[in-house]
């Protein structure tokens, strides 16, 4: 079908949570989805940014159904405690995976948990919150988890065999290599779920979505959510004449992963034109469709969390 993402079908009734949702690429996937009519849950590490991205929601939405959820991806304590709270919620349409770090550190830092803090921050917290909040997933017909990929998988590769990058640390290979960890696991997860008949349209499907180029100067202006001083705002107006785009505009592919009626698991979603455009099916690369770096991927990610991956019984009857 046609999709038009300034005319979405509406979403009263259903819930999503989205990490990071506070600034940009996350703030704009919540205010879409606000402006469809669901409740959003913003999961956002600092109270006073969650806050502002709510009330510049209510502000440019009327109406709009908005909370915020304490959660800190890079700390697997805070991880725990959100997934608590996600269980108590009745219903749980779209698990938005969307936080991270977008400009790597220069040197090596590690987590609260001792883990690298770019893999923390964009991968493994989710890996986590994921498997805890399953059961939310599960007793809710048709609902998604969406992983947020990055085109900078087409221009960088990795087997993934050195997740932690003790030796061989440089800022973009940990950037690259957590954002395809989180493509790889947004794949083998569908096919997990699908393996265990908890898959498909009735069950939780699992897809991936990159943004494209999007970049903060070419996006609208909020307070306390996108304030861009004018040299930044004159140099990334240049950048959209070599294919760049606004958040707003880069939030497009994530949001048609969630609610189109038509997508399904498994599937990969990203701009037209790789770094801008309308949102549209994409071939994801080899790699984050490879069977044995998602099997060793998953191993060494649970050995990371302390925890196994294991898909809960589905709960009662749908």
């Amino acid at each position: 079908m046609s999709w038009n993402p300034r005319a979405l079908p509406d979403q009263s009734g259903r819930t999503f949570v989205v990490t990071g949702a506070n600034a940009g690429l996350g703030y704009f996937t919540s205010e879409q989805l606000a402006g469809a009519g669901a409740h959003v849950v913003l999961a956002c590490r600092n109270p006073a940014k969650a806050a502002a991205a709510i009330a510049a929601i209510r502000g440019r939405v009327p109406g709009a159904s908005v909370s915020a959820l304490a959660l800190d991806v890079a700390d697997l304590g805070s991880v725990r405690g959100a997934a608590d709270r996600i269980l108590e919620f009745p219903r749980l349409d779209g698990l938005i995976l969307n936080a991270g770090i977008v400009h790597p550190p220069q040197d090596r830092s590690v987590s609260l948990d001792g883990a690298e803090l770019v893999l923390a921050t964009n991968y493994t917290g989710h890996f986590l919150l994921t498997g805890l909040a399953l059961p939310a997933l599960q007793r809710t017909p048709g609902s998604r988890v969406v992983s947020l990929g990055s085109m900078i998988s087409r221009l960088m590769d990795s087997s993934l065999d050195d997740l932690q990058l003790e030796v061989t640390y440089n800022g973009w290979k940990a950037y690259a290599q957590s954002k395809i960890a989180m493509q790889v696991f947004g794949f083998e997860l569908d096919r997990r779920l699908r393996a265990a008949g908890q898959g498909g349209p009735d069950g939780v499907q699992s897809l991936v979505s990159h943004p494209g180029y999007s970049i903060s100067g070419l996006t609208p202006g909020i307070r306390g959510v996108n304030e861009v001083s004018r040299a930044k705002r004159f140099a990334d107006t240049l950048q959209g004449f070599i294919g760049a785009q606004s958040k707003d505009a880069g939030a497009w592919p994530t949001v048609r992963a969630a609610i189109d009626p038509d997508a399904r698991g498994g599937q990969y979603y990203g701009p037209r034109f790789l770094t801008r455009g309308a949102p549209a099916l994409q071939h994801p690369t080899r790699t984050s469709l490879d069977r044995g770096i998602a099997e060793r991927l998953f191993t060494r990610t649970e050995a990371l969390v302390d925890l196994p991956f294991a898909l809960p019984a589905q709960l009662g009857p749908r």
